[in-house]
């Protein structure tokens, strides 16, 4: 699991909203020089506002301030980010080699291509819309009782 923490921002009876800037990821990555995520947090100072479900607990436990640690199943970042970068590449290749293989000119082939990248990021989107309360695809809160690290 994914860890990161934020500060609480609102409370409500079920769930929180919770305040994030994303330093975990981008302060143990090896790349983190040649990354766009890395530069645009760093001068943007990015932060995400994250609803997040109490999950049975007491809301009257929460103050806004409170810093709190989320979790994010690693399943869900490696299966989301696959969707997210592969789809649309593999559509765009796809109606590439389509049109290559109907006999269109250089000019519509490029076309053809561009519809498939545009298709597979929309397709991406309408994921993203359909899965949005999809509890296991949520950020959990992590208690530190129950973190149990493997070596």
């Amino acid at each position: 699991m994914l860890i990161e923490s934020g500060k609480v921002v609102a409370v409500e009876t079920d769930g929180l909203w919770v305040e994030t800037i994303s330093r975990s990821t981008c302060g143990s990555c090896a790349a983190q020089k040649g990354c766009g995520q890395s530069l645009l947090a760093r001068f943007a100072g990015h932060t995400t506002y994250l609803w997040v479900s109490l999950g049975g607990r007491d809301s009257t436990d929460y103050d806004v301030g409170d810093e709190i640690e989320l979790g994010v199943p690693e399943a869900v970042v490696a299966n989301g980010s696959m969707l997210v970068y592969l789809l649309p590449l593999i559509s765009m290749l796809g109606f590439t080699l389509g049109a290559h293989q109907l006999g269109w000119g250089e000019g519509l082939t490029t076309l053809a291509g561009l519809a498939g990248l545009l298709g597979g990021g929309a397709l991406v989107r309408w994921r993203a819309h359909v899965t949005r309360h999809d509890s296991r695809l949520q950020p959990v809160l992590v208690d530190h009782q129950q973190v149990v690290h493997v070596s």
